[in-house]
């Protein structure tokens, strides 16, 4: 994953993409650099229009998390059992 974003800074810096571009900005970031997976990279590149990848990439809708899910029915109890029960008024100490 890494080397695709070190791919994407290269494109966004109008630098070649090349295997030792990606290395060096790797090592820079100290990150392991695993040279089979930077070969695979490039060589998935080398006929790859980024530029229109990351327009298109960019127009596609992102999906919201469902509403109402399991999580908000664990909040709502959780919430209930935080909440202090209200005392009988006793007429000490109270104006109303």
């Amino acid at each position: 994953m890494e080397s695709i974003y070190a791919a994407l800074l290269l494109h966004k810096a109008d630098k070649k993409i090349t295997e030792a571009n990606v290395e060096k900005i790797l090592t820079a970031a100290g990150v392991k650099v695993d040279k089979t997976e930077i070969a695979k990279l490039i060589a998935g590149l080398k006929e790859a229009n980024i530029g229109e990848i990351v327009k298109s990439a960019g127009a596609m809708p992102v999906m919201a998390a469902p509403a109402g899910g399991e999580t908000t029915k664990k909040k709502e109890e959780k919430k209930k059992e935080e909440e202090p029960e209200e005392e009988e008024p006793t007429g000490i100490g109270s104006l109303f």
